[in-house]
């Protein structure tokens, strides 16, 4: 019996296509939604917006502060008095009351320059928390293209067993007009409905990783339907076959967001060292307010009295000795920045040593594509030539698979080829600081 083609609605499931219409993305589509949506990103965009916040004159020190208090007490006493003769006294409900209110100055004149240094201090933060960010967005939009063009890798791999499943169907209905024409025997209709059940096994296995790259897109883009279709505008991995060592190196060196980031976090330090040193000069502050005190009493020749005018005072201190506590957070403040310039060293050489590692394997890939494009071109001539001499009978049906089997490998090696060699461009533009292409 005939095998009959497999269902339409099942082909459109296993080919990733729907009779309804579906969302297109292109690479652009999907790096702006991720950077819209990425709940990653919009975390590290809310950090940004702190440090933002927090580079302030008022924060580091520059304005003076304004106090206002005020208070309301009373008493209320029964007062006895006994002299020591017959004499005495006794009052009731005595009841007096004080009333104040303050407004009060406050300014720091001199704090052994640690009020600029925070500034400054709190500005570099500010600048890592942009990094940050920006690492945070290159991130983003590297994993994004890597899944971009994984999915289409994954489509193009259920295509070529699409394809395998056709052959094999094909080498199917021969093999069961031979048996029918009493040309061939059963054993070979059986081998051949294996062989098709195999490949069938295989696509259907396909479209589960095709599903799954499918969802990954998703929540990398942050889309509220995860389990959303859609279809990409490209359907090849195109590969940028331009990339120069020397140029991506220079660009790495002056524009990779690690280094940067290192960079910032060395002058930091050396701005807390100089918040410790700073501690050993000398501080000045000045204060100024108005006083005003009310009081009420009941039990006396004076009714209410009423005080109020202007104080002033300026402080001027210096820390003798505090335990040696001050020699050694500088110290430790000068540990600390060669610390930071030890790490900067350290990205630095790591930066470069997966720059010469990935550059290594982009070139080699780009060598490989060569070579499996012609072994793809050679191997759909082998089919070709074997389906016809099959058709024939002067073929066995072994060697006809064999020959499938070479064309389905050499497709998809190509594919795998062109996907590791797209994986080594990303990874090379991230590191040179040139990943927002994809979305320009």
């Amino acid at each position: 019996m005939k095998m009959r083609l497999l269902p339409f609605s099942l082909l459109l499931v296993m080919t990733g296509t729907s009779a309804f219409p579906q969302k297109v993305y292109d690479i652009k589509d999907c790096i702006q939604t991720g950077l819209e949506k990425n709940y990653s990103l919009l975390i590290t965009r809310n950090s940004e917006a702190i440090a933002k916040n927090n580079h302030t004159a008022g924060n580091a020190g520059f304005l003076p502060t304004l106090d206002l208090s005020s208070r309301h007490s009373g008493t209320l006493n029964d007062t006895r008095t006994n002299p020591g003769d017959t004499t005495g006294s006794f009052t009731d409900d005595v009841y007096n009351t004080a009333s104040n209110a303050q407004l009060t100055l406050g300014l720091t004149i001199f704090d052994g320059f640690s009020v600029s240094t925070t500034y400054r201090k709190l500005g570099e933060l500010k600048k890592v928390g942009e990094l940050n960010t920006q690492m945070a967005v290159e991130n983003l939009v590297a994993d994004i293209v890597s899944g971009y063009y994984n999915y289409i890798q994954q489509v193009k791999l259920l295509n070529n067993l699409v394809y395998a499943v056709i052959l094999s169907k094909e080498r199917l209905r021969i093999d069961e007009d031979r048996y029918l024409l009493g040309s061939n025997s059963k054993l070979q209709v059986l081998q051949s409905k294996v062989y098709l059940n195999a490949d069938s096994s295989r696509l259907s296995k396909q479209c589960e990783i095709v599903r799954a790259a499918q969802i990954r897109l998703n929540e990398l883009m942050a889309v509220e339907d995860l389990s959303g279709q859609f279809v990409t505008r490209d359907t090849t991995i195109e590969v940028d076959h331009n990339l120069l060592y020397q140029k991506l190196l220079e660009e790495t060196l002056s524009k990779n967001t690690s280094l940067l980031i290192a960079s910032r976090n060395k002058t930091i330090s050396e701005y807390d060292y100089r918040l410790a040193k700073s501690r050993s000069y000398p501080y000045i502050t000045a204060t100024s307010g108005y006083n005003y005190y009310y009081n009420t009493y009941s039990s006396s020749s004076t009714t209410n009295q009423q005080t109020n005018g202007l104080s002033y005072g300026v402080t001027m201190g210096f820390n003798i000795f505090d335990g040696l506590n001050q020699r050694r957070s500088i110290r430790n403040s000068s540990i600390e920045v060669q610390n930071k310039e030890l790490k900067y060293q350290e990205i630095e050489q790591g930066v470069k040593a997966d720059l010469i590692t990935i550059y290594s394997a982009y070139s080699n890939y780009l060598r490989l594509i060569e070579l499996e494009q012609q072994n793809l071109a050679t191997a759909t001539e082998n089919l070709t030539i074997a389906m016809e001499r099959y058709k024939l009978g002067s073929l066995s049906g072994i060697e006809l698979r064999e020959v499938q089997k070479s064309l389905l490998d050499a497709r998809e090696s190509l594919l795998s080829v062109q996907y590791q060699t797209k994986l080594a461009e990303i990874s090379l533009n991230l590191i040179s600081g040139r990943i927002l292409d994809y979305y320009r």
